[in-house]
């Protein structure tokens, strides 16, 4: 029982964190730019709420065409598995619970890779599947940096934020760098794999033969490899299918902002905006808070702040709470109900996952 308490406290602690660090920037921000003036604007505003609806339809369309994504990437690597567009949907929002509260959305992974192998595909196919997702976003987020920087340059020198993006962009072309070498090299990486194995078997309670494990490894960065070559030598229609469903979902997810800002009475700033979230998805990637809670928050501040203004008065920080409401409170509360739903109860996935490295 206490063993069980342990593990449920893990997973509560960055729930908390992450939320708590959201909170306490979006409520510094409020101090800082709302007063009186604030309250007199948002009253002379004439609210039009019709685009907070659009915002959040949009939120959910973003969904629906990372599910779409994950469907066409899924089988097309493996023709004898056939997910359909609402399974891989739900595996999408699911996903979100634990990448809102993990650096990097790394959390996600995990819960892709799993549900995606409970529907049939071996787990190297399901880590290629979600690997090449990781790969077709840093492909289309790294040809729109030194546009979203031109854009950005016109409208005010990006100062400190420039350091963040940077350090992101670098550790992106790294990623993809170690992606291309583990698709080259497979030898390489089942030896890396084994020498991590040998190296955690060593505080593992219960011990398998090593035999057993090495036969595992072997066999599913196999799947993965063979899968990779496939999707991109064999069934290059699906490739084109998944880079033109990666611009849609994020571009439509770049909308978002500029609803926000209509719903406002404010310029939605479409191109602006646009280069502004590819920015911030940069900043957002890196490894840093929890679902970067509270860097997010400040780095929507930096880049919106040029566009509406930051002194006292103006509408950044109502801004900053609703764009974020929608977009992080919104997937975070969404992911944790259909985990939930999948898993039975928000902590059984880790338990299990746990249990999946214990044994």
């Amino acid at each position: 029982m206490a063993k069980k308490d342990k593990k449920q406290k893990t997973i509560k602690l960055p729930i908390i964190l992450s939320l708590t660090l959201s909170l306490a920037i979006i409520i510094v921000i409020l101090y800082f730019t709302s007063d009186a003036d604030t309250i007199s604007l948002l009253l002379k505003t004439k609210i039009k709420y019709e685009f907070f609806i659009m915002a959040i339809l949009l939120n959910i369309l973003y969904w629906i065409l990372w599910g779409a994504r994950l469907k066409a990437l899924s089988n097309a690597i493996d023709k004898h598995v056939n997910i359909g567009l609402w399974k891989s949907t739900k595996i999408v929002i699911a996903n979100l619970f634990l990448a809102s509260i993990t650096p990097s959305m790394a959390g996600g992974e995990p819960v892709r890779i799993h549900l995606l192998n409970k529907d049939g595909l071996s787990i190297g196919s399901s880590t290629a599947a979600v690997l090449g997702e990781r790969l077709l976003d840093a492909v289309f987020i790294l040809l729109l940096v030194p546009v979203a920087f031109y854009i950005f340059q016109d409208v005010t020198d990006l100062g400190f934020i420039s350091v963040g993006l940077t350090i992101g962009v670098i550790v992106f072309i790294l990623l993809i760098v170690l992606f291309v070498y583990a698709i080259a090299r497979p030898e390489k990486t089942k030896g890396f794999l084994i020498f991590i194995n040998r190296k955690l078997s060593r505080f593992s309670k219960k011990k398998d033969s090593e035999s057993k494990v090495i036969r595992k490894i072997n066999e599913e960065v196999d799947n993965f490899h063979s899968s990779i070559v496939r999707f991109v030598g064999e069934d290059r229609k699906a490739l084109i299918e998944a880079s033109i469903l990666t611009v849609l979902f994020w571009s439509t997810g770049f909308m978002i902002p500029s609803m926000v800002l209509l719903g406002l009475g404010l310029e939605p700033y479409f191109l602006q905006s646009y280069a502004a979230q590819v920015l911030l998805l940069v900043i957002i990637m890196m490894p840093t808070t929890p679902g970067s809670a509270g860097i997010a928050e400040i780095s929507i501040y930096g880049l919106y702040g040029v566009l509406i203004g930051t002194s006292s008065g103006t509408l950044i920080g109502v801004f900053v709470v609703l764009y974020r409401l929608i977009t992080y409170h919104m997937n975070l509360i969404a992911g944790a109900i259909f985990q939930y739903r999948i898993f039975k109860s928000v902590a059984s996935f880790s338990m299990e996952m746990i249990k999946k490295q214990e044994s």
